[in-house]
């Protein structure tokens, strides 16, 4: 696959109710407002696991990240679709591998941001 500077790749998923009481076990994060149905009747999705959808497009890419920046702008909670857009922000050849740096904007139904982050690492030639 070849990428090239401003390339944009989006992922999008609506989390359950099942998936955020699995990433609790996983975890083991089960603070109150993971585990307890707010007014509405739903639950807060894991911050960490609504990041995971960055993943999914970094899997795509064989991308390896070296580090991660998040910034956790406003709660997910289950049923709310979420979309994320990676873009490349920056790629440099290296010997056996490319530098590359992206910037996350992960947005609601109601196409408000709700975490935004930046990541460099790696992808294999």
């Amino acid at each position: 696959m070849t990428f090239t500077i401003g390339d944009v790749l989006t992922w999008q998923r609506t989390f359950s109710e099942e998936e955020v009481l699995q990433f609790a076990r996983i975890s083991g994060d089960k603070g109150r407002h993971h585990m307890e149905h707010d007014e509405k009747g739903r639950l807060m999705v894991h911050g960490l696991l609504t990041a995971s959808i960055g993943t999914k497009i970094g899997g795509d890419m064989n991308y390896i990240a070296r580090q991660l920046n998040s910034e956790f702008i406003r709660p997910v909670f289950t049923g709310d679709t979420i979309t994320c857009n990676v873009t490349l922000t920056n790629i440099e050849q290296a010997v056996g591998f490319k530098k590359v740096e992206i910037k996350s904007v992960y947005t609601n139904q109601h196409n408000k941001e709700v975490l935004i982050g930046t990541s460099h690492g790696i992808i294999r030639d």
